[in-house]
């Protein structure tokens, strides 16, 4: 199985881009983030047209949403209200063989890593910590589950383009690293892309549209990611992130990251 997971930006304004990824990589699934788009406004013909029959989406206008393009059957689609805010970030589903999917857009924070003067990092604290809970409290790390999406936080030094430089920007912060690693602990989380790629090489999924030249320059970080639980550990099968996707016509500022099962 194919799984890729990608910030769309925009499902309608980018689903040709959707459906090039789809041609190109044939993900058995991918998993959106930002959709920005309302559920009776959702390219659902457009999708099914590229061969993913089986679809979920939780959208609003404008902003956020999130959704599950398949080829494979999706049972029991729930969303989590994280926050109370009714804002759309998380998508889940059962894929066949009983492995349950969670597809997360977490708050990127604004920016100002204060959460008494910035209200939206209050919220992505918050967030998180509501992450560190539930997974526990709900689920087992002996269950099959795949976590993906745009987690809005570059883990590791080397997900960075310079660590020093940004250990005071909204993405890197020591509390939002040491909170994402509590949501990895909670459950055992197995970084699914750093299983192949060494945390010693640089690995992005975002570049800045301010970039005048954002190849050249490279000042990239690694928002997105994939983890799956332990019982799911010995299917990882390989991992990339693609980064040419950043470039071209209209593209989004992150790019897809797909991991390879063999379930």
């Amino acid at each position: 199985m194919r799984l890729a997971t990608w910030n769309i930006n925009s499902v309608r304004l980018r689903i040709n881009r959707v459906a090039q990824l789809a041609k190109t990589s044939e993900p058995d699934i991918i998993c959106l983030q930002e959709t920005k788009v309302q559920d009776d406004l959702f390219p659902l013909e457009a999708v099914k047209e590229m061969g993913y029959q089986h679809v979920a989406f939780k959208g609003m206008k404008s902003y956020n949403g999130v959704a599950i393009l398949s080829r494979v059957p999706l049972e029991n689609v729930h969303t989590e209200d994280w926050c109370g805010r009714g804002d759309c970030r998380h998508i889940s589903a059962t894929l066949p063989g009983g492995v349950e999917l969670h597809n997360f857009y977490v708050p990127a924070g604004g920016d100002i890593p204060d959460r008494e003067k910035n209200e939206k990092f209050g919220h992505k604290l918050d967030f998180l910590d509501e992450m560190i809970n539930w997974f526990p409290a709900n689920r087992s790390a002996e269950k099959k589950m795949i976590m993906v999406g745009d987690l809005n936080i570059a883990p590791l030094e080397t997900d960075v383009w310079s660590h020093k430089q940004l250990l005071k920007v909204v993405s890197h912060t020591p509390v939002e690293v040491e909170k994402l690693g509590n949501v990895q602990e909670s459950v055992d989380w197995i970084d699914a892309v750093r299983h192949f790629v060494p945390e010693s090489e640089r690995l992005f999924s975002w570049w800045s549209y301010r970039a005048r030249d954002w190849d050249t320059s490279d000042r990239g970080r690694r928002l997105d990611h994939i983890w799956v639980t332990p019982p799911l550990k010995n299917a990882l099968a390989g991992a990339s992130v693609l980064r040419d996707s950043r470039g071209g016509e209209k593209p989004s500022d992150h790019v897809p990251v797909i991991v390879d099962l063999d379930l």
